[in-house]
């Protein structure tokens, strides 16, 4: 049987929910699979010796993978901007996910994995996709797909453009 775990940050909303979609395409292309969805402040290293696919995702801030400025940054900038109802992601206020991979063990076994990111549509926004595969492949890790980004529209808190929840799924099933 094979264990795939999706570990993401999200600030608000946009990544968990590429995540949960990349979930339900992996369940749908490896029915038989076990399939744990993330986010980094509950994926203790010893939760992920077990996996096959190791998915990591997160936002892009500033061209690339957040930090804890930027993080910083944006959640404050969101709490002056939020309407009434609107709050950050559960989790939003922990670690990132520049963070995580630095924790993150050495694989002892060629373990496959994949990265993802959101990034609004602007062409000069960049991806954390790419610093994120590079990061995993330091981990000893065998990325078998290219670094794969996701598009909100507006500002940093999205929304998700539409049709993106349909290619995270369709994404996920390309990978084994």
């Amino acid at each position: 049987m094979m264990h795939v775990a999706i570990v993401y940050e999200s600030l608000f909303g946009n990544t968990r929910q590429i995540a949960e979609a990349i979930s339900e395409g992996i369940r749908s292309s490896h029915p038989e699979a076990e399939v744990d969805c993330l986010g980094v402040g509950q994926a203790a290293s010893d939760r992920l010796r077990t996996v096959d696919l190791l998915i990591v995702g997160g936002p892009t801030h500033m061209y690339g993978m957040t930090w804890s400025l930027s993080r910083r940054m944006g959640l404050g900038s969101e709490r002056m901007n939020a309407g009434p109802g609107h709050e950050p992601d559960p989790g939003a206020e922990g670690p990132g996910v520049r963070t995580w991979l630095r924790n993150l063990p050495k694989t002892d076994r060629h373990t496959h994995a994949a990265a993802f990111d959101t990034r609004t549509t602007s062409p000069t926004s960049g991806g954390a996709a790419h610093g994120i595969a590079r990061r995993l492949r330091g981990h000893g890790y065998d990325v078998v797909a290219k670094p794969h980004g996701f598009f909100i529209e507006g500002a940093a808190d999205g929304p998700l453009r539409a049709g993106e929840l349909d290619r995270a799924r369709s994404w996920a099933a390309t990978l084994d």
